[in-house]
Order: structure tokens, then C-alpha cells, then sequence
């Protein structure tokens, strides 16, 4: 029997959980709900309790665990420390020391998600078998990740990875949610690509298979039209792929990664996706042709539990 470690990933809805072989096999998975109720204080005390039950079932005492691992939504200080968590209700809270008081003194350690999320693409996903990627989540919002020497890089005030709030459109004048203009998230997220469709649509009156939705237009709209050829959607894929280029580039010429893993729902699009992006990513990385490849995430939901427990092998 070798040891076991545990992977937790907190999210508003659900707290997904996972047992894993050290060797980085899922054993087991299971999800518990978010009791968001009074500023989120039973999140931590049911994810021991469910973690308790689970060893039990499956007769393994604490002590072949090696430890749990947790993706939280919001930054984590190099120490543990989350001063906010907005999904959560959290304020002012140490969840990897709370964890470890609730499991008998467990080693538990903590990160952010989207970071977490990209350290299991490079263990047991998309970037298996490199050292160095950066993840981009191309969700509601933009995540990402960034993982040097199969270490996630936060920075000295966790923002390390925070892809989508690098700047790159200058005419924009609509604020992004986090108080910016002209962020990444802003164009390239599903909301984003939403959003610049229906700006295109409503700029001009070519026919195209985007205006059947109309202003409930959806990304998975706008990437199915853009595949079947509509040139209006290719317009708006083209406005998206050029901005994720500049930031991609932006990026390999700073950290230089392996390899750029992208995930998200509107990664689901595949290889289309990633040819659009490498045309421009491609166009403003001419100072070499030997630089970071482009390439899908593998784990779907799953990559933060197994981000999560990797946190502990270190």
C-alpha cells in the first residue's frame, strides 16, 4: 500500500474533493456543497468531516495519508494567509492551518485555484512531462497559472498568473471587474467573446448564423459559427486570437515557459482554438522559432484536485 494524499478544490457551488495514490492516480472523487452561510465559517469543518468519512469507507487511517492540498478562490500569500475570498464570504483566514487542526494536525498547504488548477495540467494533464507552463483559463473570466521548475510562481504579493488582467486593448472604455480597462479577461473570456459579438452584430448588418441568438449570443455561438465558416464570426475570433497573441507573447518573453496549456469552457472549441491563437501568437514572436507550443488542458474539472494533492508532494 503507498501513501495516499488528497486533493480539495473549493469553489462557490461545490467543494470537489479527490484521493489519490502519491504516484498521482485518482483513486476516488466526490463532491460536498459550499455552506456558504455566516461568512463561510463551516466550509473547512465539512471538508474534514467529508474527508473522514471518506478514509473511513475506504479503510485508510490518517496516518497513510501524506497530506491535502487546497485550490481557494482568491490569492494566497506565500504563507497561507487569504485575506479575501469573495465567493466564499472569507475574510482574514489561514484554511490550510484550520484543515490541519480539523484532521488531527495533517499536513495541508493552500493555493489558488487557477493556480492550483495549472500545477495538475502539468503533473497528470495537458503538460505532462514538462517543468515549466503557463495555464490559461478561458472561462466566465481569465485564470491562469504560471509553473517554473514544477513550481507555481505566485509572486511576492500573489499576483503571479493573473493573465487576465494584463492590459492589451487600448481603445477600450467599458471597466472590467476588477476596476481595469481593457483587460485581457475583457475580450477573451466567454463573456468576452459574447460581448464582442454583440458589438459586431450590432456595428453592421451582414447576415450572419450569430443573429439568431441575438443578444443572448453565447461564446460556443459565436466559435460554432466561426468553424462553419460565418465571416462575421471569424471577425470576431480574429479580434479575440489577436489579443490572446500579444498576451501569450507578452508572456513567453517574460517567463519563457515549455508550453501554454489552455483550458476553460471555451477551450471545449480545441484545435480550431488553438490554431487561431498560434496565427497570432506566432505574428508577434518572431524573434525566435523555438519558443513555448500551444496545447489543450486534459483534466477538464478535475484539474484542481489534482493540483491540489500535488501541492503536497513537494
Amino acid at each position: 500500500m503507498g501513501k495516499k494524499c488528497i486533493g480539495v478544490d473549493v469553489g462557490g457551488t461545490t467543494v470537489k474533493l479527490g484521493l489519490f495514490e502519491v504516484t498521482g492516480e485518482l483513486l476516488k472523487k466526490w463532491e460536498i456543497p459550499t455552506n456558504k452561510e455566516e461568512q463561510g465559517k463551516y466550509i473547512i469543518s465539512d471538508i474534514a468531516e467529508s474527508v473522514r468519512q471518506v478514509l473511513e469507507e475506504e479503510n485508510i487511517p490518517l496516518t497513510e495519508v501524506e497530506g491535502a492540498g487546497m485550490g481557494v478562490p482568491g490569492p494566497v500569500m506565500p504563507d497561507g494567509y487569504v485575506e479575501v475570498c469573495v465567493n466564499l464570504g472569507w475574510k482574514d483566514k489561514y484554511p490550510a492551518r484550520e484543515l490541519s487542526d480539523a484532521l488531527k494536525g495533517l499536513p495541508v498547504r493552500c493555493g489558488n485555484d487557477a493556480n492550483v488548477a495549472a500545477l495538475g495540467e502539468m503533473w497528470q494533464g495537458g503538460g505532462k512531462g514538462y517543468t515549466d507552463i503557463v495555464m490559461v483559463t478561458l472561462g466566465t473570466g481569465v485564470g491562469g497559472g504560471v509553473i517554473i521548475d514544477e513550481k507555481i510562481i505566485t509572486g511576492k504579493h500573489g499576483l503571479g498568473g493573473e493573465i487576465g488582467h494584463i492590459h492589451v486593448r487600448d481603445e477600450e472604455t467599458e471597466h472590467c471587474n476588477c476596476g481595469g480597462v481593457g483587460c485581457l479577461e475583457q475580450v477573451a473570456s466567454a463573456t468576452g467573446i459574447a460581448r464582442e459579438a454583440r458589438r459586431k452584430m450590432a456595428a453592421c448588418d451582414t447576415p450572419s448564423l450569430m443573429r439568431k441568438a441575438g443578444d443572448q449570443v453565447t461564446a460556443k455561438d459565436v466559435l460554432d459559427a466561426a468553424k462553419e465558416g460565418d465571416a462575421l464570426a471569424l471577425e470576431v475570433m480574429e479580434v479575440v486570437g489577436h489579443y490572446l497573441g500579444v498576451a501569450l507573447a507578452t508572456l513567453a518573453l517574460t517567463v519563457d515557459p515549455q508550453m501554454f496549456v489552455i483550458g476553460g469552457g471555451v477551450s471545449k472549441a480545441g484545435q480550431y482554438l488553438v490554431e487561431v491563437i498560434n496565427r497570432h501568437y506566432a505574428k508577434y514572436m518572431p524573434i525566435s522559432e523555438n519558443r513555448g507550443t500551444i496545447g489543450l488542458a486534459k483534466l477538464g474539472n478535475d484539474a484542481g484536485i489534482y493540483g491540489a494533492a500535488r501541492l503536497m508532494l513537494d
